[in-house]
C-alpha cells in the first residue's frame, strides 16, 4: 500500500475501499489534531472528504468511539451507507 507524510508523520494506507483515498484531499484536510492517533480515518460525504482519528487498542487513550476495532461500526452509524474511505495507519 502507499506510503504518505503528513506534517512530519509517515502513514501507511492500509484500506481503500471504493478509491477513497485522495492523497491532495488528504493533506489539504489534516490539521495537528490528527497527530496523536494511531489511525486516520477518511470518508467521503456529500462531495466533502471527512477526517476522523482512531486509537489502536492497546492504546491508553483508546475508548470504545475511536477504538479502530469499532471501524465498522463507525462507518455503519455516522458515515453515508457504503461510502468511499481509507484508513491511514500511523507508522
Amino acid at each position: 500500500m502507499e506510503k504518505i507524510l503528513v506534517e512530519n508523520i509517515e502513514y501507511e494506507i492500509t484500506k481503500d475501499y471504493k478509491n477513497g483515498y485522495n492523497k491532495d484531499e488528504f493533506i489539504k484536510r489534516y490539521t495537528d489534531y490528527f497527530n496523536d492517533f494511531d489511525y486516520v480515518v477518511g470518508d467521503w460525504a456529500y462531495g466533502k472528504l471527512r477526517l476522523k482519528g482512531f486509537y489502536d487498542a492497546k492504546s491508553k487513550k483508546c475508548k470504545d468511539f475511536n477504538n479502530i476495532n469499532n471501524l465498522d461500526v463507525y462507518l455503519k452509524e455516522n458515515c453515508a451507507f457504503d461510502c468511499s474511505y481509507f484508513v491511514a495507519k500511523r507508522k
